[in-house]
């Protein structure tokens, strides 16, 4: 795909932003816009008869809307799909997600001119992103992660069999993840078990604003309490902590007890979240209790973060390319020599429940 222009196909029911995302797609000197639909049904017969390499969809259309699109389109021809939402529709985002769209991009709520900029960065990384998909295996890769894990009723905390639930951790969790990686963290956090005395403490890179939306969704499908970090919080056993998306988070030691602090990022940061600066500050804090995870995403953050992990005696698990929607975060890892298991995600997360038995 690297020697070719990226094959578009943008769906949406608003003609103006139709217009405005096929020029600013066609703006890129890598992209080819093959075709424009107004609904799902129309888009489904353009994906088979067009083949894109990218779908951007809106979601809420006539006639068929994107959930039942994606359905259909993953079942019969499973394509890299970008979720195109404003801040109004944060839950519609990660259902979508479940249902095997890759990622999202954040929109003002009219593509107008002089309201483009964000977007447009967005988009570039995005197409950006799906070149480093691997065409060949991405029709294996894709499948919808349930909403809610089989057999399991989600609990108040109050009902929750938490032995040590508001007691320090014995391990605390610190994970880091890019594109993909709200779906990889949804199946992680519904098979987590309810009597770990452990805590966790996510670096999920995601616009600001659907953060807050992504850990309540987290949180019903979880046996662990999670919450979007605000300012400065006591890690406790049984509780999860989900970055802002735009600020860093730290972690330190208080007078035996380890507290999570949420910061603006500073001049050495090139990620926001931070996985690398989560990581290390991890490793400062509680060494051998550390058990760094790198999930799918592109680019290398956290691969400082590991090393640093790995040198305090923490253990350091990666996803593998089997899985990975993108190979970069987890790859980087691992060229450093200190990831002590790369495995495809339904083996890192069995490993990680070993882990915290």
């Amino acid at each position: 795909m690297a020697d070719r222009k990226l094959r578009v196909l943008v769906v949406d029911d608003s003609a103006i932003n139709r217009k405005s995302l096929t020029g600013l797609l066609e703006e890129h000197p890598g992209v080819q816009v093959i075709g424009t639909a107004s609904d799902g049904d129309e888009a489904l017969r353009l994906a088979a008869s067009l083949s894109p390499d990218l779908i951007t969809l809106d979601l809420e259309m006539p006639r068929m809307d994107g959930f039942t699109f994606l359905r259909l389109l993953m079942a019969s021809r499973p394509t890299p799909v970008i979720v195109v939402s404003s801040h109004s529709a944060k839950e519609n985002v990660f259902r979508a997600l479940e249902l095997g769209a890759i990622d999202f991009i954040a929109k003002p709520e009219q593509l107008l001119a002089g309201r483009t900029e964000e977007i447009r960065t967005q988009l570039d990384h995005m197409v950006a992103v799906v070149r480093q998909l691997a065409p060949s295996t991405w029709r294996t890769r894709r499948k919808p992660v349930p909403s809610e894990p089989p057999g399991r009723a989600k609990t108040t905390i109050q009902e929750r069999p938490l032995s040590k639930l508001g007691g320090s951790p014995d391990k605390l969790v610190v994970v880091a993840s890019s594109t993909g990686g709200p779906t990889a963290l949804l199946e992680l956090f519904s098979k987590l078990p309810s009597r770990a005395s452990a805590s966790i403490v996510v670096a999920q890179h995601m616009p600001d604003r659907f953060t807050k939306a992504f850990a309540d969704r987290l949180d019903r499908l979880s046996a662990f309490r999670v919450l979007e970090a605000d300012d400065k919080h006591e890690i406790n056993a049984g509780t999860a902590l989900v970055c802002p998306g735009g600020r860093c988070i730290e972690v330190s030691r208080n007078n035996g007890r380890l507290t999570a602090q949420v910061v603006w990022p500073g001049e050495q940061d090139r990620y926001a979240p931070s996985a690398d600066r989560l990581f290390s500050s991890s490793a400062k804090a509680a060494g051998r209790r550390v058990i760094g995870v790198v999930l799918t995403g592109m680019g290398d953050d956290g691969a400082r973060g590991v090393v640093e992990v790995a040198e305090s005696g923490g253990t350091v698990i990666a996803e593998s390319e089997e899985t990975a929607v993108v190979f970069g975060m987890p790859k980087a890892a691992a060229r450093t020599g200190m990831v002590n298991h790369v495995l495809p995600l339904t083996g890192l997360v069995d490993k990680l429940v070993k882990l915290l038995a």
